[in-house]
């Protein structure tokens, strides 16, 4: 073992290989009983990378319900290797890294500290003071203020895919039902469905892209344009299966986006544009504050 590494057990160097094996299993004691007491216990060093010494406090929980004797010395011993060998490579490194590359690393370090404070102020004050309840009408009232802005990139669809066996029982009635618009062969339907199909979507009257429907489907269908004005029902079939697919209501690209289908989004943007709202705010306040205290100046 190297000399700059060393597991503490306060005896010589001769038995190193027994102290490892008994400071493991010291470890694995400590682990599973002393961390339970109460009071400050003084810190007991386990082992020595260089100048940087691991304690048995700094150790975490590795010790799980079931594991053996043997395992548990090898998973805090392999712990404690992880740790040296981390140590040393930043022991070397340190020793041979300029000191203008410190410095940057110590600028970046500063920097991202800064950062992660200001973050955490941030979410704090946001989940204090923040105003983050969205209405409907808010919603509403953005899509029509900026309805030509929700262009459709894809053709979708509300629609519904039905794949059955070959083979099924009762397909003419299944297909009648699918071509069907009331509620109550829908429902017959879908009883049919969930007892002979091998795939049942219904998205109902949520709005999907073509692309994705079209997965299902085993054959091309052409342009998505030509085909959903022409098919309020479809129906195809290969070796092992028939797919039905019904199409109620369908949007192509570049016209403008449903209210529906573009909610989610919108209210998404609402809550960005009022977070960056809040943080301008905020830092505002902060700086008018300072500047009313006499915290900042300028000189």
């Amino acid at each position: 073992m190297s000399n700059h590494y060393s597991i503490l057990t306060g005896e010589s160097g001769k038995s190193r290989y027994m102290n490892r094996i008994i400071i493991s299993a010291f470890i694995v004691t400590m682990l599973a009983g002393c961390l339970g007491k109460e009071g400050k216990e003084p810190r007991i060093a386990v082992a020595k990378a260089g100048d940087m010494i691991l304690y048995y406090d700094q150790i975490p929980p590795l010790i799980q319900e079931g594991m053996g004797r043997s395992d548990s010395i090898a998973t805090v011993q392999n712990y404690i290797n992880r740790w040296a060998r981390r140590e040393l490579l930043r022991r070397k490194a340190d020793a041979n890294l300029s000191a203008d590359t410190k410095n940057e690393i110590d600028s970046l370090l500063a920097e991202s500290r800064t950062n992660l404070f200001i973050y955490e102020y941030q979410q704090k004050m946001i989940l204090e003071k923040m105003d983050t309840l969205i209405y409907e009408d808010e919603i509403s009232n953005y899509y029509a203020t900026n309805e030509s802005s929700f262009v459709l990139t894809s053709n979708i669809v509300k629609a519904r895919i039905i794949k059955l066996p070959a083979t099924v029982p009762d397909y003419d009635r299944i297909r009648t039902l699918a071509r069907s618009d009331s509620q109550t062969d829908n429902q017959e339907l879908e009883k049919l469905c969930y007892q002979y199909a091998g795939k049942y979507d219904d998205f109902g009257e949520e709005w999907i892209p073509m692309s994705r429907l079209m997965l299902e489907i085993p054959h091309d269908i052409g342009m998505q344009e030509d085909f959903v004005r022409k098919n309020a029902f479809y129906e195809t079939s290969d070796t092992t299966s028939i797919y039905l697919l019904t199409i109620r209501d369908y949007r192509l690209r570049s016209s403008v986006a449903p209210y529906e289908y573009v909610k989610s989004d919108i209210k998404r943007t609402i809550w960005n544009n009022r977070r960056m709202e809040f943080l301008r705010s905020l830092e505002n306040g902060i700086y008018n504050e300072a500047l009313k205290d006499n915290s900042f100046k300028m000189f």
